[in-house]
């Protein structure tokens, strides 16, 4: 584990899901170095075995789409640690995926399982778990979409149209913790192309590598991918109360991937 970044999460608990690798990683590494105590999710383990023993987090085998497994895996990290005050939605799938003509049933079927109802469980659990925090309902919940949100892709259908029903899914559950008196916020990130292990075995596995690269990079106009820890740093950002009164936004966080166009 890296060194500690700041103490702005000390004394948070934090749930990770798809915590075993990329972003999900990188997040549990992150919220653990700026002093919460994390448990996170997955069905990798021997990834999570490697994260547990960097960083002393806790890993529970779960699927987020399996609506039957929420409240043991909640009464764990009660149990565990009495409350719970931030939550990162991230676990997330595109295999399957394809056009809207070619798109398999079963294919839109697996992928609107894991992100959108997987998401919609992991915000819903934790709402019911925050508003029972000792001292009143507090926390904040921060979902994984992605750029595709705005700029959906022709052949990944599904994971275009999960990634923007979440953002919606955020702006819900934002006005429906205010209007309920919760101290509980929910927000959205959207990130663009970020440079995890998967991307770069992409990148290393197709028959240009240095073209791949560019036309990855080339993506934004700061000309470069995203690195994890600049996502996770807005993780942070999110979970922490500096952020106290941001609740119902999306912060788009792809080098303005999505911001316009040049003229000609």
């Amino acid at each position: 584990m890296g060194a500690r970044v700041s103490k702005r999460l000390d004394g948070k608990i934090a749930l990770v899901t798809g915590g075993t690798t990329g972003i999900g990683a990188g997040t549990v590494r992150r919220l653990v170095a700026d002093g919460a105590k994390v448990a996170f999710t997955g069905s990798n383990a021997a990834a999570a075995n490697a994260l547990v023993a960097e960083t002393g987090a806790r890993f529970h085998p779960h699927r987020v789409q399996e609506a039957d497994t929420w409240d043991q895996l909640i009464k764990r990290i009660i149990a565990d640690f009495g409350r719970l005050d931030i939550a990162f939605a991230n676990a997330g799938i595109e295999a399957g995926d394809d056009s809207v003509e070619a798109i398999s049933f079963e294919g839109w079927n697996s992928i609107i399982a894991v992100n959108q109802t997987g998401v919609m469980l992991t915000v819903q659990h934790a709402i019911r778990t925050m508003a029972k925090n000792p001292g009143g309902p507090v926390g904040s919940i921060i979902i994984n979409s992605s750029m595709n949100a705005h700029r959906a892709m022709g052949n990944f259908v599904a994971y275009s149209v999960t990634k923007a029903a979440v953002v919606a899914l955020a702006k819900s559950a934002a006005v429906h913790c205010g209007n309920k008196g919760y101290k509980i916020r929910c927000n959205a990130i959207l990130p663009g192309v970020v440079e995890t292990d998967l991307i770069r075995s992409v990148i290393d596995r197709s028959p240009n590598p240095s073209a791949a690269r560019a036309q990855f990079e080339g993506m934004a106009p700061l000309k470069r991918m995203a690195q994890v820890d600049e996502i996770t740093g807005l993780v942070a950002f999110l979970a922490s109360d500096e952020a106290a009164f941001i609740s119902g936004a999306e912060y788009v966080i792809d080098g303005a991937t999505t911001a316009g166009m040049m003229g000609v």
